[in-house]
């Protein structure tokens, strides 16, 4: 299965944005499933990939065995790719917004492998679970956990990791950030934050210190899970979540997935730099309005829809 985004005709100073862990919940994706025969053969192509039926869990949960990281992540992934496939079913070359660049948060930057043809689905579904049980056993052998911090800026939050210990594994907005560490550090970090004038601290649900040190045995599964793996030059450049730049060469995508299971997510730097290269225009694909959200954070002036459902994919038409 591959996708069009490139050739599509429409839509300068566009971005995609594909969502990372944590917008998962029972039942997304079943619209795009009932009303899409493209979005269907997504979520077959990605059973198949895996040898199980994820969608059936994707559908119906239990809720607890989706949020594991090791279903979570690929069923987010099954979703967006699904969207995707449905935007060009109903919208056609002509309507079908064209990207200049895509980004994905996290687990998002593995949807676009798949949408910018730097890999198959199957392929792209095998790596992501893969790496959602690579996370998931690292964090048994190195438990952590992670917080949200608003309204301190990076260069106070960096002050406090030093002091702590911890890490700051997020920059989603001048003033979210998320730092992360063993519990008892993120803890004292936390607290030192609240003391130097945080708006607020949100300690986060999930099952370790993404983006940290303390997810380098992933980092070390991750290097043999693509080692066997062909990675293509993107159709459309991929803004790098280490660096904020683009990604144009396969062999530079290859390095950025290992780099990022324990590198800070530089999202907000990311969103800088398409914004400064005219994208004006961003389109969220998948589950959940999170990343919408914060493009609005970052600037004011730029337009971002979330695409999640048939109705949504025909209102880009109206735009």
């Amino acid at each position: 299965m591959t996708f069009s985004i490139a050739s599509a005709k429409k839509g300068a100073g566009v971005g995609y944005l594909f969502p990372g862990q944590g917008v998962q919940s029972v039942g997304m994706g079943g619209e795009l499933y009932d009303s899409s025969p493209a979005a269907r053969s997504v979520f077959h192509e990605v059973d198949m990939a895996l040898g199980r039926p994820l969608s059936k869990l994707v559908f119906s949960g239990p809720d607890d065995a989706l949020r594991d990281t090791v279903n979570a992540q690929p069923a987010i992934m099954a979703v967006s790719l699904a969207c995707v496939k449905a935007m060009e079913e109903q919208l056609g070359p002509e309507d079908m917004p064209a990207p200049a660049f895509v980004a994905g948060h996290s687990l998002g930057e593995f949807t676009a492998l798949a949408v910018t043809g730097v890999l198959d689905v199957g392929e792209t579904a095998r790596l992501v679970q893969e790496r959602g049980r690579l996370m998931q056993e690292a964090c048994e052998q190195r438990p952590g956990s992670m917080a949200a911090v608003l309204g301190l800026d990076e260069m106070t939050l960096e002050e406090i990791s030093r002091e702590t210990g911890t890490y700051i594994s997020n920059v989603n907005t001048a003033e979210q950030i998320v730092i992360s560490g063993d519990v008892m550090t993120v803890a004292q970090a936390l607290d030192l934050a609240i003391a130097r004038g945080a708006k607020k601290v949100i300690p986060l649900r999930v099952g370790g210190a993404f983006h940290s040190a303390l997810m380098e045995p992933a980092r070390a599964g991750l290097i043999d899970a693509v080692s066997s793996l062909s990675f293509k030059d993107p159709a459309v450049p991929i803004v790098a979540n280490c660096t904020g730049k683009p990604l144009k060469k396969g062999s530079e995508v290859k390095r950025e997935i290992i780099s990022q299971i324990i590198t800070c997510v530089q999202w907000k730097r990311s969103m800088d730099y398409m914004l400064k290269r005219g994208v004006s225009q961003f389109v969220e694909i998948g589950p959940g309005r999170t990343l919408s959200s914060m493009v609005k954070r970052i600037d004011r002036s730029a337009s971002a829809v979330s695409v999640g459902n048939i109705e949504a994919i025909l209102n880009l038409r109206k735009n």
